[in-house]
């Protein structure tokens, strides 16, 4: 029966050195349901995960290694030095676990890892932007007034606009405005106006009349406006039956029915019901730039794997990385948030969790102490700095297509909020059902508006760059900043000041 006994204890002690590396591993934040440390208690049930009374996650970028080494240097060191709260804390920096390989010049915009996916372009000539197909006929719609909404990938001109025309008319006869809008602006960039007496040229089955030429550069997003100026409806066509001319992917339709903007925010209907002709510009550019993508993209990869070395270097020094299993833009920091709340879930112990940045400046103890004076705890808690009734943005870094309402939800800004352990339970159980807006701040709003906290705001965590005496946050600051900041902090106590003594 010993010699059973012997046999045995390296087995069970294996396992259970087995399941506590899995709980101190850095690897991707895994699905919900119970995690190594509820195995390790079941196993072994007079085991106990430590306990924390606040997670702390900081989203971080994968290269941005000088402010996470800031971060370790002053509050972060200062925590750990605490006789108090340094067994009470548990810092994480919360990293997506791939990096993008599309090179950032060769990305539809810097906030995603779509490939700009620009081939054979045609250059030096001039391009129609919708054309119909010979057996398509025409005939009037009920519709007076039809949008389409486009968005440029590299910079155009657009020389005309122009209406379809109804091949049972002789000439003209027709009252149309054409006007082209860029997104969120209420006046037009420019118009034409079709009439009998001054109706364009006629080419293929559209009139054109010319427009003041502007260069719209890449991002530029618009919308082009047909409206008839009489009783009857336009000739127009659903964006399924036309061919969209896009010089070879300098430009791309917005078409509702692909994740855009709702029918709502267009103008009377989606569709088409005339077309533009426009230019490439900086075509000698593009060209030079087509040529180097594929060994630009050999140097990136290579980047990407040195990243990779770095950061797995970093995590093994400082144990204090927790990587998520998603790729890391800033189009997906609300996925990251969702991983590191399942991860929190499976692997720690805890009562509350506050989420920061990592150029954001912390008090942690101006932090506890207010939790204890003013007893913020409890459950369904939400506590931090509100934006309320803050406008959507549909254009720029903030451009939202996926929300229809124009304002968002309560949302607490992101220097830092603190939410109960309950509701980092519920947003790890339904990670996988969430929809991930444009920014994990409104992201966060959507979906707490689902549960109805209990918030309590307070003005001290800063939504802006600015400095306040007894601010528990501030945002936006380099690394230079944020270490001159702890250090009036150490000095004198306020890292807004520092009087000479």
């Amino acid at each position: 029966m010993r010699n059973w006994l012997v046999l045995l204890c390296p087995c069970v002690f294996a396992a259970a050195l087995h399941l506590w590396l899995r709980l101190r591993s850095p690897s991707p934040a895994r699905a919900p349901g119970a995690g190594p440390a509820d195995q390790l208690v079941a196993l072994f049930p007079q085991w106990k995960p430590h306990h924390y009374d606040v997670v702390v996650g900081v989203l971080s970028a994968r290269n941005n290694h000088e402010l996470r080494n800031v971060i370790r240097n002053t509050w972060l060191k200062h925590l750990i030095q605490h006789p108090a709260l340094s067994q009470r804390v548990l810092v994480k920096f919360i990293i997506g676990a791939h990096g993008c390989e599309v090179p950032v010049e060769d990305r539809e915009d810097p906030y995603s890892c779509k490939l700009l996916n620009i081939t054979n372009p045609v250059l030096n000539q001039e391009i129609e932007a919708f054309s119909l197909s010979e057996d398509t006929s025409s005939g009037l719609s009920e519709d007076q007034v039809v949008s389409v909404s486009f968005r440029v990938l590299y910079p155009i001109v657009i020389t005309s606009l122009g209406v379809f025309y109804d091949a049972s008319d002789v000439g003209f006869r027709r009252n149309i405005t054409v006007r082209l809008y860029q997104a969120e602006q209420e006046e037009a960039l420019f118009s034409a106006r079709f009439s009998p007496p001054s109706c364009g040229v006629q080419v293929n089955k559209l009139w054109y009349k010319p427009v003041e030429q502007f260069i719209l550069p890449e991002s530029f997003e618009g919308t082009i406006v047909w409206e008839s100026q009489d009783h009857q409806g336009l000739v127009s066509r659903n964006l399924h039956k036309v061919t969209v001319n896009d010089g070879g992917g300098v430009l791309r339709v917005i078409a509702a029915g692909e994740g855009a903007l709702p029918h709502e925010f267009m103008d009377g209907v989606e569709g088409v019901a005339g077309g533009f002709i426009y230019t490439i510009q900086e075509g000698d550019a593009l060209l030079k730039n087509l040529h180097s993508r594929p060994q630009r993209l050999i140097d990136h990869i290579m980047d990407l794997h040195e990243e990779d070395a770095l950061l797995k270097e970093e995590s093994s020094i400082y144990n204090d990385i927790v990587f998520v299993d998603v790729v890391d833009t800033y189009r997906n920091v609300p996925a990251k948030l969702l991983n590191f709340y399942r991860w929190t879930v499976e692997t720690t112990s805890f009562d509350l969790l506050l989420k920061t940045d990592d150029d954001c400046y912390i008090d942690l103890e101006a932090v506890f102490n207010r939790i204890a004076h003013k007893n913020l705890d409890g459950p369904n808690f939400w506590w931090g700095n509100f934006r309320l009734n803050w406008a959507v943005d549909r254009t720029g870094k903030w451009q939202e297509l996926e929300y229809p309402s124009p304002a968002y939800p309560a949302f607490a800004c992101g220097s830092g909020y603190v939410i109960s352990r309950d509701i980092v339970h519920w947003l790890a159980g339904n990670s996988e059902r969430l929809k991930t807006y444009q920014g994990e701040d409104v992201s966060m709003g959507i979906w707490m508006a689902a549960i109805g906290p209990k918030r309590y705001q307070d003005s001290l965590w800063l939504c802006e760059k600015t400095c306040e005496t007894g601010m528990l946050s501030s945002p936006q600051y380099s690394p230079q900043e944020l270490t001159e900041l702890w250090e009036l902090k150490e000095l004198c106590g306020d890292p807004c000041q520092c009087e000479a003594r």
